[in-house]
């Protein structure tokens, strides 16, 4: 009885002047058929680390996180794609499970759990609203998950099956609270962007609102409080990052940094 062909596996890995993360994250994806990487303006040394690694470089300028995504998807030759962003690791114990899994999935898509840390600490409670993920969809069919058009955050349209893997991605989401806190004022900028845009930047009121209804999702709901104070300050940021973003639309010019 004849075998049948494993399906092929592309990992892909959209970077902008990633050169302190970029190494580790492709030195882990080898046990993929195929790594194609793009280069989003990058201005260090991101490219010679990638050209290391793979030569399906992809270099160009994007303002809109779709447009730079799906260069990258629509280049994947796999008949399914694993998606990694530079300050993720893949264990070789979900690098093993990947592999297992695509060769009798249906067409579809898998939600893979995160470990979150901050610096050397591991912060499993409370992210949400915005600000971090406790499981995402990273590995799907090709086809299966397209990119919506916003700056920050973008919505994602899904389709196939629905599926869990068991081992964890490893995000290293800040380096410090200074690194946080700078996120913060990068995500609230490409919000403002979106918002402006959109031509509907809502309401002071209703932003203030939101900073303590998020708040208390990932502080209580997402159990954040378990995290003592970095628990807290995920609650913190999930809560002002609609109010900053707002009052950057609104206050301005157009909502955008070079």
């Amino acid at each position: 009885m004849t075998k049948p062909t494993p399906l092929k596996l592309s990992a892909l890995v959209v970077a902008h002047n990633e050169e302190d993360n970029l190494d580790a994250c492709l030195a882990a994806l080898g046990f993929a058929d195929e790594l194609v990487v793009v280069l989003d303006k990058c201005t260090d040394g991101s490219k010679a680390i990638a050209a290391k690694y793979t030569d399906r470089l992809i270099e160009g300028s994007w303002d809109i996180e779709g447009p730079r995504r799906h260069a990258g998807l629509d280049a994947c030759a796999g008949d399914w794609i694993l998606e990694v962003d530079a300050d993720e690791r893949v264990s070789p114990e979900l690098a093993v499970e990947i592999r297992s899994a695509i060769q009798d999935a249906p067409f579809g898509h898998f939600l893979i759990p995160y470990d979150n840390y901050i610096g050397k600490t591991l912060v499993r409670y409370g992210w949400g609203a915005s600000w971090g993920v406790s499981a995402t969809v990273r590995l799907f069919s090709k086809g299966a998950k397209v990119w919506g058009q916003q700056r920050i955050h973008p919505g994602v349209e899904l389709k196939g099956e629905r599926m869990w893997l068991k081992n964890r991605m490893v995000h290293l989401v800040d380096k410090d609270i200074s690194d946080m806190i700078q996120r913060l004022d990068r995500y609230s900028t490409a919000r403002a962007g979106d918002l402006r845009a959109s031509g509907d930047i809502g309401s002071f009121a209703n932003n203030v609102r939101r900073l303590f209804s998020r708040f208390f999702k990932c502080y209580v709901g997402r159990k954040g409080y378990k995290e003592g104070g970095y628990g807290f300050l995920i609650a913190l940021m999930a809560g002002l990052f609609p109010l900053l973003a707002y009052l950057k639309a609104s206050l301005e010019g157009d909502g955008e940094k070079d």
